[in-house]
């Protein structure tokens, strides 16, 4: 018996993999490296209700979790818990590829970021109330 489409992705580089009706959604996707001196956030700090993990394959991440910072390279990850203050970013030289395990109201926030034409830090911290999360720094 094979699955059905909607639930496999037999190459998940720089793809989604987001099932209808499915509360887990899996990315495969890629940081670039800060050119300065100053982290290139790929989320701004923020918390919400669901867990969320990443899986570094090649390069390296770091993941802000509450106050504390913890860097990993290939083959290591991070959790993070719901309701915890999070963000993370590339602090190596070169782009970091890595799998990143959310919600599905995680990820219909991403998308709805990603489509929003007013980036406003009133706007953004709307958007993410409506999606059950909170923007802790603009």
């Amino acid at each position: 018996m094979t699955a059905p489409e909607e639930v496999t992705a037999p190459v998940l580089a720089g793809q989604v993999l987001a099932p209808p009706g499915s509360g887990l959604v899996l990315a495969e996707w890629t940081a670039q490296a800060a050119t300065g001196d100053t982290p290139l956030y790929q989320a701004p700090l923020h918390s919400h209700g669901e867990d969320e993990a990443w899986y570094v394959l090649s390069g390296a991440l770091c993941v802000r979790v509450g106050d504390a910072h913890t860097q990993i390279g290939p083959g290591g990850a991070v959790i993070v818990p719901g309701r915890t203050a999070h963000t993370y970013w590339n602090p190596g030289p070169e782009p970091a590829r890595y799998v990143l395990v959310m919600g599905a109201r995680t990820y219909a926030l991403i998308q709805a970021i990603h489509a929003a034409k007013d980036r406003s830090p009133q706007s953004m911290r709307r958007l993410f109330q409506e999606h059950g999360a909170a923007l802790l720094e603009p």
